[in-house]
């Protein structure tokens, strides 16, 4: 097996121009054990960045100082670590006493100096197989009771040693080829798409950042709704994707397991056996037609009554957690098939909600459906932000999260009651039309709106930050015909339109659902947002950019050029007096993002 560099230092010449010493040898002191006081107290750990979110209410705010507004623009690198993997790098970083553990592409983990770069210990997984039905991307580990935690993108759940790196348990989640193996075969012979390369596919894997609570580490699994990905035009790098009737994966699933064993406690599917066609809701919730045909809908559920078995509902990213109420708050994926409803008739719950459960049983309190009898891909992938408002002269423990669609979901926690919904902020057409042989325009496509990319919240402001896209989708019904004892096959199509496509960052009211301020990029936005008590927001952009802006006004204050798309979440730390931001640089080829593989930390010069 190939082993990487130990420590592989980039020295750029603004860092040499600055002085800066980059060559410093790692601190060798052991960061302490992260137990249940600590990361049920993690949201008053400013020093630290202990779970995906920073703590359990997932608003990645820190408070810290150091750096401000009136500061910023001196922000330098500090240290860069390169992996050695260029693959799309989508972790967030946890830092525990000046040490980082860090996911890369493929589920590697490394541990590094957070001071230095200096490299502590490192993890190589093994893949049990090359068919990967989600790319190489992992969103992080977890770390509690002496262990690192980490899904991994072949379905298994490891727990490593925290000090050393060594393997302690390896449990596996479900069989990464389960599901149909996809080809183009089902295309029409006409179709130009069925020369295209498949880029993804169905099958199972896991990529979200474990959460760990009191003795238990609860993940889900992905893939179980995705459909066939196809590549695109070489002026075009997002392709198609296609949702083929009647082929299928299984459904999607969260779990708690034990921490010290993994051993599982309590399992929750996301497709329920019973019930799974719903209300047979003819608008959604808030009130928005759907255009479905009811009639044809119910006459053909007889004949696909077991389609549950196959219902699809990924769970893309790490739940927010309320101990008070003992409630785990999540977002669950599309129905499979994805887009094409032929053989899935009814509401197809709870896929494309945002669901509440029990933590210690994982029984569901309560879910509201984005979008019932989903065909345009509404993932509810965006991590669920928990704050507390006061909103006509009344105190609400609010769950908050940014939707496919263009809008902010706000709900009560303890019930679910949805108490608005935003203005939109991305632009928004031909939403919930379905698709025609003939095609139709959808702004937000599959893509999003906001798509995986984490928000952050900011108390001292009260306001949310999203990262979105916009990237309209056309969207066709399409058959191959019947052809000797091969039935005709339908197939639904979605692919980007040819025009521009770009990304907004958009500061929200928190209490009201206003835009109070809109920040455009020139590429659609895929990664996420920090917030800081320095009064500034920080966001990375595909082009490699990476950003700082005014908190209050929305004025960018900074930037750098990492090199590669900055397509992950920042964090920031404090060592030893002296604040970081850090932030991985390794882009998105799905998006047409410069691939790389660095993490870099800035700080202000000394």
């Amino acid at each position: 097996m190939r082993r990487w560099p130990a420590r592989v230092a980039l020295m750029l010449p603004v860092l040499v121009s600055a002085g800066l010493a980059l060559c410093e040898p790692a601190v060798g002191e052991t960061p302490g054990i992260v137990d249940d006081t600590r990361l049920l107290a993690a949201s008053g750990d400013a020093r630290n960045w202990l779970t995906f979110g920073r703590d359990y209410s997932n608003q990645r705010y820190a408070a810290l100082a150091q750096i401000t507004t009136g500061n910023v623009a001196s922000l330098v690198p500090r240290w860069i670590y390169q992996t050695g993997i260029s693959a799309a790098f989508q972790a967030t970083p946890l830092v525990v006493d000046g040490v980082m553990y860090l996911t890369t592409p493929y589920s590697h983990v490394v541990a590094l100096d957070a001071r230095t770069g200096a490299e502590r210990w490192r993890y190589e997984h093994a893949l049990r197989t090359r068919r990967l039905c989600c790319g190489p991307g992992n969103r992080g580990a977890a770390i509690g009771y002496g262990k690192v935690y980490v899904a991994t993108v072949d379905a298994r759940l490891i727990a490593l040693d925290q000090r050393t790196g060594k393997l302690v348990w390896d449990v596996s989640l479900a069989t990464p080829g389960d599901g149909q193996a996809e080809t183009t075969e089902d295309l029409a012979a006409g179709d130009p798409l069925k020369e295209a390369s498949i880029t993804g596919a169905t099958g199972v894997g896991a990529n979200m950042a474990p959460l760990v609570y009191k003795g238990k580490v609860i993940v889900g699994i992905t893939g179980v709704g995705y459909g066939l990905h196809l590549s695109g035009a070489a002026d075009q790098p997002i392709g198609a994707v296609i949702g083929v009737a009647g082929k299928s994966s299984r459904r999607g699933f969260i779990a708690a397991y034990d921490a010290e064993r993994g051993r599982e406690v309590w399992r929750w599917h996301t497709v329920p056996e019973q019930g799974w066609e719903g209300e047979w809701r003819t608008e959604t919730a808030d009130g928005a037609p759907l255009h479905r045909n009811i009639a044809a809908e119910r006459d053909a559920f007889a004949r696909y009554a077991e389609s549950w078995r196959a219902g699809g509902g990924s769970t893309w990213t790490t739940p927010a957690l309320d101990p008070d109420l003992g409630l785990l708050f999540m977002g669950v994926g599309n129905p499979s098939p994805q887009m094409d409803d032929a053989t899935r008739p009814g509401d197809n719950i709870y896929t494309v909600s945002l669901v509440a459960l029990d933590v210690e049983t994982g029984r569901l309190r309560w879910y509201h459906q984005q979008v019932p009898h989903d065909v345009w891909g509404y993932d509810v992938a965006s991590p669920p932000v928990l704050l507390d408002l006061e909103i006509d002269g009344r105190p609400v423990k609010a769950v908050a999260q940014a939707g496919k669609t263009g809008w902010l979901y706000v709900h009560e926690r303890a019930r679910g009651r949805l108490v608005y919904k935003s203005e939109p902020f991305v632009p928004q057409e031909n939403l919930f039309v379905p698709p025609t042989p003939e095609g139709v325009r959808v702004a937000p496509g599959a893509a999003g709106g906001a798509s995986w990319s984490p928000a952050a919240y900011s108390p001292r402001t009260g306001l949310i930050y999203v990262a979105a896209m916009h990237m309209p989708m056309r969207y066709t019904v399409r058959e191959r015909p019947a052809q000797g004892d091969r039935p005709a096959q339908r197939y639904t199509v979605t692919e980007p339109t040819v025009e521009p496509r770009w990304g907004t960052l958009t500061a929200i009211d928190a209490r009201t659902g206003k835009i109070r301020w809109q920040h455009r990029t020139a590429e659609p936005l895929v990664g996420g947002v920090l917030a800081t008590a320095g009064g500034l927001v920080f966001m990375g952009e595909g082009n490699g950019y990476f950003d700082a802006f005014d908190a209050e006004t929305g004025a960018l204050r900074w930037r750098f050029q990492c090199g590669a798309g900055v397509n992950a979440p920042p964090i920031t730390y404090e060592v030893d007096g002296t604040q970081y931001v850090a932030v991985a640089a390794g882009g998105n080829p799905l998006f047409g993002f410069r691939v790389g593989d660095a993490i870099l930390s800035f700080a202000l010069p000394r």
